[in-house]
C-alpha cells in the first residue's frame, strides 16, 4: 500500500468540507473546557466558523503569548482541556519553560502518517535517538512507531560507542533522530568496523540540506523529514516525491503575514498558523513563529492535501532601534492604515553608526503627500522617525521579511 489511509487521497474539496464541518464542534469544545479559549473566543459563535474566511477572523495565539499565559497560570495557561491522571499521561517541558501535555490516545502526535511515508512498516525495529527526558521528541516518535506496529529501541542521545554496539547487536531497520547524530553514529561505526543495518531514516530537529540526504543515500539509507512541534504534533511531512511537504490530515494550516492574522496570497512567504482538532490541547490558530509558503498543485505521490515548502526561517523579526522595540505588527498596522500600500518592509540600517529606519512600500502611485502620511503613522506607532521609499508592486523579495535589520557593527 502506497498511502497510510484513504484520507490522504480524497478530493481536496471533500477534505475542506470535512475539516470545516468538524471545526465548530472543536471551537465549542475549546470554549467549554479550556479557560484561555473561553476568554479569547468569548464573542465568537462556533457554529458560524465554517469557512477559511471565518476562521481568519479569529485571534492568533502565538507561542510567546502561550509562554506568558503559562507563567501566569501553570501548568498550561488555561489552553489545555485535560487534568492530571487518566486524561494526561505525560507532561513535557520545552525551553522557556513551556509545558505540553500528552494525552492517552494512540499516536497522540499523529506522526505515524509521516513515518509511513518514510517507508516505516510493521515489524521494523526503530533505533530512536531523540531525547526521552524533558522534551517530547522521543515520545513523539515512539508512539508513532508503535502505532505502525514497529518495535522501538529507546536509544536517546549520546554514548556513541554504546549506540554502535546496540546497532551491531540488534540490527535495526530504521533510524529516528537528528541528521547530524546519524552521521556521528555512522562515522563511529566505520571507525569500529561495524556495518550499520539502517536502510531508512526519519530525521527532524535541524536543517537537512540535499547534500546530507545524498550522502546518506550513498550509504544505502533513504531519509525523510517532517515538520512537527511539541505543541501541535505533525504539521507536514515529506513523501517519496520529495516535492515540498504534505500537510497532515488532522490540522488546518494557514500562512499569514507576520505580525498579523491575515492570510497571504498563495505562494507568498508568511507565518505558519495551525488549528488542531486535538481535544486535549485544542490550540486554535496557533502561530508557530515559523515561515513557510504554499506550493501550487498536488504531490506526484498521489496525496492531495495542501503542500508547503517546509521551514523557511522565523517570523519573529522584532528588533530594537534607538532603545525602542519595533514589531512586525506595528509595520502591519501602518500598511493597514494606508490602503494604497500593497506590501511593505522596514529596513533598519546604521550608516555612520546612527540607526535609520526606511519603510519600503509597494505602491502603484506614491506621492509626497502619501509619504508624509505614512511617515506620520510610523512615528505615531513606533515613537521613532522613519523615512518612506516607494517601489513597484511585486518588487519586494518574497521571503516573509517584514523587518530587515541590516545594521553592521565594527
Amino acid at each position: 500500500m502506497d498511502h497510510y489511509d484513504t484520507l490522504e487521497t480524497r478530493p481536496h474539496a471533500e477534505r475542506e468540507a470535512d475539516l470545516f464541518a468538524r471545526l465548530p464542534a472543536q471551537l465549542a469544545h475549546a470554549k467549554a473546557h479550556a479557560p484561555a479559549f473561553a476568554a479569547l473566543l468569548a464573542d465568537i459563535d462556533p457554529a458560524a466558523v465554517t469557512t477559511r474566511e471565518a476562521l481568519a477572523r479569529l485571534p492568533v495565539t502565538r507561542k510567546s503569548e502561550l509562554l506568558e499565559r503559562q507563567k501566569a497560570a501553570r501548568p498550561f495557561g488555561g489552553f489545555a482541556a485535560v487534568r492530571w491522571g487518566q486524561d494526561c499521561r505525560r507532561v513535557f517541558a520545552s525551553p522557556g519553560p513551556l509545558y505540553e501535555p500528552e494525552g492517552a490516545r494512540p499516536d497522540y502526535y499523529r506522526l505515524a502518517r509521516a513515518l509511513f511515508a518514510a517507508g516505516f512498516r510493521a515489524g521494523d525495529l526503530v533505533h530512536n535517538t531523540f531525547s526521552y527526558h524533558f522534551t517530547p521528541a522521543g515520545s513523539m516518535m515512539e508512539t508513532a512507531a508503535h502505532a505502525l506496529g514497529c518495535t522501538v529501541f529507546p536509544a536517546g542521545v549520546g554514548q556513541t560507542e554504546q549506540q554502535v554496539a546496540a546497532v551491531a547487536d540488534l540490527k535495526p531497520d530504521a533510524y529516528v533522530g537528528t541528521p547530524s547524530f546519524l552521521r556521528i553514529i555512522l562515522d563511529k561505526a566505520a571507525d569500529l568496523g561495524v556495518a550499520p543495518s539502517f536502510t531508512k531514516a526519519f530525521v527532524s530537529g535541524e536543517a537537512f540540506p540535499p547534500s546530507q540526504r545524498q550522502a546518506l543515500a550513498e550509504r544505502g539509507i533513504r531519509a525523510f523529514q517532517a515538520y512537527a512541534t511539541a505543541d501541535i504534533g505533525l504539521i507536514a511531512y515529506e513523501t517519496p516525491a520529495l516535492e515540498g511537504m504534505v500537510v497532515g490530515e488532522d490540522v488546518i494550516v494557514e500562512i499569514v503575514r507576520p505580525g498579523t492574522g491575515d492570510p497571504v496570497a498563495p505562494g507568498e512567504v508568511g507565518e505558519v498558523v495551525v488549528t488542531t482538532f486535538n481535544p486535549d490541547y485544542p490550540l486554535i490558530r496557533f502561530g508557530t513563529g515559523d515561515l513557510s509558503a504554499v506550493l501550487p498543485g498536488e504531490s506526484p505521490c498521489g496525496r492531495t492535501n495542501l503542500r508547503i515548502k517546509g521551514w523557511l526561517g522565523r517570523a519573529d523579526q522584532t528588533t530594537k532601534v534607538k532603545g525602542m522595540f519595533v514589531h512586525p505588527s506595528q509595520v502591519a498596522e501602518v500598511v493597514r492604515r494606508h490602503p494604497q500600500v500593497q506590501r511593505a518592509r522596514l529596513v533598519v540600517e546604521n550608516p555612520d553608526l546612527a540607526d535609520r529606519m526606511t519603510l519600503h512600500c509597494e505602491c502603484a502611485a506614491g506621492d509626497e503627500a502619501l509619504a508624509g502620511a505614512i511617515a506620520a503613522s510610523i512615528r505615531e506607532l513606533t515613537k521613532l522617525r522613519g523615512e518612506v521609499a516607494f517601489c513597484a508592486p511585486g518588487s519586494l523579495a518574497n521571503d516573509g521579511k517584514v523587518i530587515d535589520d541590516l545594521r553592521k557593527y565594527e
